[in-house]
């Protein structure tokens, strides 16, 4: 389970080649970002766009890039995604308060049944449908909850399970299911909100011009996001984060040999979340636990996932995409169906106040992760006067351990081979209903409430 040869200096040097190229990709995406109307309109990532580049000069491309280059790039994923999900649980403070379950309550059953319609509504199709006319693998429908909710991070960091539980596929199909679900999210996301603003449904923006100017923002943006919280005489801060995260990795992969002999295939990013889960426990109980910036956690995920994303959309295998396009394309229809379903029906229904704020975060999340619905949010919200982005916060903890990337979408790979699609995908439906009646039993879902909440000033500016 640990590494136990030593890296040579040959290997080393070719790695910080790759990763430069990789970086020189990176850069030409974002110059690409900055200078194309259509990519800035619609907050297409530098780095989706830099994974395309690198998918068009590599094998399946140009095949500028050598095979090894771009095989490293694929291992790079499984590597980074430990970044970005041990320092989620890191500096964590949980608030008591009635009005924090208030707010986060709704956010958290809404963000439970969405992951779960997200694994059930593939798999039984799958089961139904897909494996008898194409005979894929019984793993063919976890790509839709990997890939959208999940994001390009744990469809790479679930390439091990894929290859353990016997489908080598799984991972082009899984990152490829990601990019869709990122672009449905973002685009899809945009569409929805014009939609919003012209029925109303919008608590803040009132009309498409404010929208528009929202757009348009300068995308140069020199702010102060963290800060330094140690005494660089001690240790830089940046470099003290890193050795907290490498900790709660490390306590992670203890945890995956603990639990390897009665659960196989389970990968270390959600164990290595829960090993920061152990690092939170104990320095709060210290008084080192100020020293923990939050927004430098933040950071050091950001960097990780945008390289994250290039190495992993860049070592897609084309062929493996075609190979299962169509089947694909139906369980994405269906799933983004589904999610229209999930918002437009669901969402009034859960949401007493500014429902759309509320469900257009988790839309954006459940096709797209969490960037893309905090984008979604900020966009109809923003100056952050809705408790949208609060409770969307504080549902985090209840949330992400499990699903949307955490403990639950890695052990449903397990499930499936140990049953099979169409009985996973039941199970998951059946809880789906089960969640919603908890949500009616709490008064949070209103079967009353059968339209949308339109503003007061939108219903007088459709009717003058």
């Amino acid at each position: 389970m640990f590494p136990d040869s030593p890296i040579g200096a040959e290997s080393l040097n070719s790695l910080l080649f790759y990763l430069s190229v990789l970086g020189l990709i990176l850069l030409v995406g974002t110059f690409i970002r900055l200078k194309v109307h259509f990519f800035k309109k619609y907050f297409i990532p530098a780095s989706l766009i830099a994974g395309v580049i690198g998918i068009l000069v590599g094998p399946y491309g140009l095949n500028v890039l050598p095979n090894e280059m771009v095989a490293t790039w694929g291992s790079l994923a499984g590597v980074l995604i430990n970044f970005v999900f041990a320092p989620m649980l890191i500096g964590m403070t949980l608030n008591n308060s009635k009005e924090s379950s208030k707010y986060a309550l709704p956010q958290v059953l809404y963000s439970y049944i969405g992951s779960t319609l997200q694994i059930a509504i593939p798999l039984i199709i799958v089961g139904l449908l897909i494996i008898p006319l194409w005979n894929v693998n019984e793993l063919f429908g976890t790509v839709i909850e990997i890939g959208w909710a999940g994001g390009h991070g744990t469809a790479g960091g679930m390439t091990e399970v894929f290859n353990d539980l016997g489908w080598e596929n799984g991972s082009s199909v899984a990152l490829t299911s990601a990019t869709l679900g990122l672009l449905i999210g973002i685009i899809g996301g945009m569409i929805v909100i014009n939609i919003g603003v012209k029925k109303g449904y919008t608590t803040n923006i009132k009309n498409q011009s404010q929208l528009k100017s929202i757009q348009q923002t300068d995308t140069f943006n020199k702010t102060a996001n963290s800060y330094s919280s140690v005494n660089p005489n001690v240790i830089e801060s940046f470099g003290f984060h890193i050795a907290i995260i490498l900790v709660a990795i490390l306590i992670g992969w203890v945890f995956q040999i603990l639990l390897s002999p009665i659960v196989t295939g389970l990968p270390l990013f959600p164990l290595a979340m829960i090993g920061g889960l152990v690092v939170n426990v104990v320095l709060s109980k210290t008084k080192y636990f100020d020293l923990i910036d939050k927004n430098t956690l933040q950071r050091i995920q950001g960097f990780s996932l945008e390289f994250l994303i290039v190495s992993a959309v860049a070592t897609i295998k084309v062929p493996i995409v075609l190979e299962y396009a169509i089947p694909l394309i139906i369980i994405t229809l269906a799933s983004l169906i589904t999610l229209m379903w999930y918002f437009f029906y669901l969402g009034p229904k859960m949401f007493e106040k500014d429902w759309f704020e509320h469900s257009i975060v988790n839309l954006g999340t459940m096709a797209g992760v969490t960037a893309v619905g905090l984008m979604l949010l900020r966009t109809v919200d923003p100056d952050m006067k809705t408790s949208a982005g609060t409770a969307y916060a504080l549902r985090a903890p209840f949330f992400s351990p499990f699903l949307g990337g955490g403990l639950i979408t890695a052990l449903v790979p397990t499930l499936i081979v140990t049953y099979n699609s169409l009985v996973v995908g039941i199970a998951f439906l059946i809880i789906s209903l089960v969640i919603i009646a908890v949500a009616y039993m709490f008064g949070i879902f209103k079967f009353s409430n059968h339209k949308p909440q339109i503003h007061a000033q939108s219903k007088k500016r459709h009717t003058s």
